[in-house]
């Protein structure tokens, strides 16, 4: 059955053209060469790439997550989402890890490894190690948002969530090859408006529906069963329901990924937002709005899981019907896998003449009217499935129109963060394998072409690999912990250890990935062996802690069984970049003036993280706790965010942009990316100026 008015399905019809028809649009401007095609020439206004960045980072998938986990604890839900949703690298990469990347001028992060290492065996081991690390990392995270998006969008439509993910993401597919960056950007502002009169709509219906802070509470423990569903605090323990036991001790999963958050984001920043900046100033300033707008998905996913509450009570009054269900349906189809669980549903939703008459009348007395939209909201295990409660409260609680347009607001939010990671992707193929090693005097309409055949490859590879997953938490888990933990610490040592060096970077990323890939085959395949080895394998901490120490391994010794980095290399990356941590050797290259300077720009950087952390954590709460009239709460959060806030703008706000310019420290042009040697026009005229001379540029 479809669920969906003639009137719903025309606004979303009309959607689809408009995203297609500006992709189509923009193709011509983003054929002038790969600057244009992967960076938008990088004369993009930093607040069109601010807003382009919230936008790629609200995808469906994750709000489909984090209102699941919002339904099941209140806003005590952020503090989960710290492995990921909460976006809390974001932070680090404002402070000092994108305008890192930005000084390099490169157009890829594995680009980033030649004018890093150099164009040296090492260098170029470096480069493909991490294009291939990137390449596999995206076909996890789009796999993530292929197993969500047809979930979401089977609700609506009497067809298989596979299929609703092939027609959805194949249209957008059309759009962002043809495209490019600029397509990435220009409709990532037209979806935010979309996305913004969604947020609106949801949040001021959800706050009419709250009539006091007691109501809520009642509310919530009757039908999740938390007695401290309205609180903000970070509770030592808290009580989870079937599936989710591995979040009990919230305190301790909150700190640990909030120290997860902080290492990852000192190896993060190659965002091509950041390489597409014009210059440092910019990049704390896109970032900066980018973090601000990530503000508007928490009230709107608060009031999806406030509205879910409601639904769930005057759906299923007796959820004990829930585990009769789920055992009635396993008796008919036999004991199905838990990744087929939402295809089978909803083969029972809308195929019901092909199963027995008796099995369906049984499931009509069970869930009553509408039986066919209510099947949909049953989990696995027997309960109430909270992935499922968004587009529940889509079916039940919007008018005819409105559905139609918060549908499109969600999808919005999928696709921009779906164009993102493929153009990025793409980027470090075309770049970084077919144009460096294969093809270097390719033509510009030959590599656009490569580009469009591997993006549909790609494609094509994530949702192979999205339907081998039992459920979108089991895939995000493995690619945060286990993938992102293989990574990290190639990722980490490139800025902060002169010795590191190509070898030890490849090295230690191609064990760190093997390792991950590993993991997750094990998992497929001996996941049910023994209680033992099920409780190691999906335990996303111990995955974390196995694939880092496997790459910190292979990393170290790929480190000193390789030859360091050539000196000048050295020396050309560090006078451009700047990084601080151990950096002795080539810091004592620098004047005393230089090096005071370096100085004060790394003590800035570092003592605004725990300001800027705190104030992006009680930004994304307040509206939370407003929503909910939880006032008390409310004045406590917003003092925290005052003081932090006026922390992060002395320290570091009213000094963004301040730049060290001094001899050797310019931007390399092309030509010295590839042979750091070569100065720059700017460079060769200023070798005159003796002695070495710093200013603080604004």
């Amino acid at each position: 059955m479809s669920s969906l008015h003639l009137v719903d399905r025309v606004i979303i019809f009309v959607y689809f053209v408009c995203l297609v028809g500006l992709g189509l649009h923009l193709k011509k401007k983003a054929s002038g060469g790969m600057d244009d095609y992967f960076l938008g020439g990088r004369q993009l206004p930093w607040w069109a790439l601010g807003i382009s960045g919230m936008a790629s980072f609200l995808d469906l998938t994750g709000t489909m997550i984090i209102v699941s986990f919002l339904y099941m604890m209140g806003p005590r839900g952020l503090f989960v989402e710290f492995r990921g949703g909460a976006v809390l690298v974001l932070a680090v990469m404002m402070l000092w890890t994108g305008k890192w990347h930005r000084r390099s001028g490169c157009i890829t992060g594995a680009e980033w490894m030649v004018y890093r290492f150099g164009d040296t065996l090492g260098g170029r081991f470096a480069r493909m190690s991490g294009a291939l690390a990137a390449i596999v990392s995206s076909v996890g995270m789009i796999a993530y948002l292929i197993k969500g998006s047809g979930l979401f969008v089977a609700m609506f439509l009497p067809i298989s969530p596979e299929w609703c993910a092939i027609v959805m993401i194949g249209l957008a597919t059309i759009y962002i090859l043809t495209s490019g960056f600029y397509g990435v950007v220009y409709t990532d502002i037209f979806q935010s408006g979309i996305i913004l009169v969604a947020v609106v709509f949801i949040s001021v219906m959800a706050f009419m529906k709250v009539e006091s802070l007691d109501q809520i509470a009642a509310l919530a423990k009757e039908v999740t069963g938390q007695a401290a569903w309205t609180t903000s605090s970070c509770s030592w323990k808290t009580p989870m329901p079937k599936g989710y036991e591995q979040y009990n001790f919230l305190f301790i999963v909150a700190a640990f990924y909030l120290f997860r958050n902080i290492i990852f984001g000192m190896g993060s920043g190659g965002d091509q937002r950041y390489f597409g900046a014009k210059d440092d100033k910019e990049c704390g300033k896109l970032t900066f709005l980018w973090t601000n707008l990530m503000m508007f998905r928490w009230p709107m996913m608060m009031g999806f899981a406030v509205l879910g509450l409601f639904m769930v009570k005057n759906l299923f009054p007796d959820q004990t019907v829930l585990a009769e269900a789920a055992t009635l349906v396993k008796a008919q189809v036999g004991q199905v896998d838990k990744s087929r669980w939402a295809e089978v549903l909803a083969s029972i939703s809308n195929s019901p003449q092909n199963f027995p008459a008796e099995f369906v009348e049984r499931l009509q007395v069970l869930f009553g009217a509408e039986w066919q939209v209510k099947m949909h909201l049953l989990s696995y295990e027997g309960t109430i499935d909270p992935e499922r409660i968004l587009p529940a409260v889509i079916l039940y609680n919007m008018p005819v129109g409105l559905k139609g347009l918060v549908l499109v607001a969600l999808i919005a939010a999928s696709l921009s963060t779906f164009g993102s990671i493929v153009n990025w992707t793409i980027g470090f193929f075309t770049r970084d394998f077919y144009q460096a090693y294969l093809r270097p005097k390719a033509s510009n309409q030959e590599l656009l072409r490569v580009s469009w055949i591997f993006g549909f490859v790609f494609v094509v590879a994530s949702f192979l690999f999205a339907y081998s997953v039992k459920n979108i938490n089991d895939i995000w888990d493995w690619f945060i912990m286990a993938l992102g933990g293989g990574l990290v610490i190639p990722s980490i040592l490139r800025f902060y250890w002169w010795r590191f060096n190509g070898g030890g970077f490849a090295i230690g990323t191609m064990v760190g990935l093997i390792g991950a890939i590993v993991f997750r085959i094990a998992q497929v395949y001996y996941g049910d062996a023994s209680p033992q080895i099920s409780m190691i394998l999906s335990n996303p901490v111990l995955q974390f802690f196995i694939t880092v120490l496997i790459g910190l391994i292979g990393t170290i010794i790929g480190t000193y069984l390789t030859r360091p980095t050539d000196q000048k290399i050295l020396q050309q990356f560090y006078r451009t970049t700047r990084p601080f941590g151990f950096w002795k050797p080539l810091l004592n290259t620098l004047s005393p003036q230089v090096r005071a300077e370096v100085k004060k720009e790394h003590i800035r950087d570092v003592v605004a993280l725990p300001f800027a952390l705190a104030w992006q954590i009680t930004l994304f709460l307040l509206p939370m706790l407003l929503l909910i009239k939880n006032w008390s709460a409310f004045w406590i959060t917003l003092s925290i965010f005052a003081v932090s806030l006026a922390g992060l703008y002395f320290i570091w706000l009213r000094k963004w942009g301040e730049e060290v310019v001094f001899e050797g420290s310019v931007q390399p042009r092309a030509a010295q990316i590839l042979d750091p040697t070569v100065p720059s026009e700017k460079a060769k005229a200023a070798v005159h100026v003796k002695p070495e001379i710093a200013e603080v540029k604004k």
